[in-house]
């Protein structure tokens, strides 16, 4: 919801990226895109302070604590868009007011909306019609910028992830048993990082291979069916050919990450 916001409201809004000179751009990439709000400063206080009111009732640690860590964090990127000259100041306080305002909209109706995504039979056809719906229905631009492709990106891990979600909950034990179940954070030893590391690495492996055999997948077969070659960049970035590559692409990628990933560590024995 945050970064659909985000970047749709870049393409309504149109303010431009700070001019160069006088700043310095680091990065050329999203230099295309318009630059009000940062969906870097939302996506960062999005996640930080999400992450912080989601846990504190469930690990034992210093609300104080968390509070400086999440401020840090969400600060921290916030300025590296000014470092980088990506955005002006207005642009990533911009961006980190929405969040803080979607945050407490959105806050007493958590319990609600996971309870629907994961128990709704209309779970897994919302979950993948709503985003496909809005991603082909973005605002129109008249030159390309890679706002609508990395929405598609967004929208469709997400999908897949909320899929896979409501699946594991359809045929695995609920997480907690009792909401004052508290977890402490465990003693760190050799073994812990030994299986936490390659837990990792698995998992990396296996969503890259995910991403490159879906992306050469999709694609292949869109480039047969609008008769165009792989590496022509002009037709890859039209909206009938962008939006169901990464689309289809993505969200293979977010239901291997709550799904396959998980079943292959319980098998490899690194649960």
């Amino acid at each position: 919801i945050v970064m659909y916001i985000g970047q749709v409201s870049k393409d309504i809004l149109k303010w431009p990226r700070p001019l160069s000179p006088p700043v310095v751009k680091l990065e050329m990439r999203t230099d295309a895109e318009y630059g009000m709000p940062s969906t870097h400063a939302m996506a960062a206080t999005a996640i930080s302070f999400s992450f912080l009111i989601a846990t504190f009732n469930q690990y034992k640690y210093p609300f104080e604590l968390g509070l400086v860590a999440a401020f840090v964090f969400s600060t921290l990127v916030c300025l590296s868009r000014l470092y980088t000259g990506m955005h002006t100041v207005l642009d990533v306080i911009g961006g980190a007011l929405i969040s803080a305002v979607l945050l407490v909209l959105l806050y007493p109706a958590w319990d609600v909306i996971d309870h629907l995504l994961l128990t709704s039979p209309f779970c897994p056809v919302l979950s993948i019609v709503v985003p496909l719906v809005l991603c082909y229905n973005y605002p129109k631009l008249d030159y390309y910028s890679p706002t609508r492709g990395d929405t598609t990106t967004i929208l469709g891990a997400g999908a897949g992830a909320t899929v896979g979600f409501w699946l594991n909950n359809q045929y695995t034990a609920p997480a907690y048993t009792s909401k004052n179940f508290q977890l402490g954070f465990p003693l760190i030893t050799g073994k812990i990082v030994v299986v936490g590391l390659a837990r990792f690495f698995v998992g990396i492996l296996v969503l890259l291979l995910t991403r490159w055999l879906m992306k050469s997948v999709v694609l292949g077969m869109l480039c047969y069916w609008y008769k165009f070659p792989m590496r022509d960049l002009e037709a890859r970035r039209r909206l009938e050919v962008e939006v169901p590559y990464k689309f289809i692409t993505y969200s293979s990628v977010g239901f291997t990450a709550t799904v396959l990933v998980p079943l292959l560590h319980e098998l490899l024995g690194l649960m």
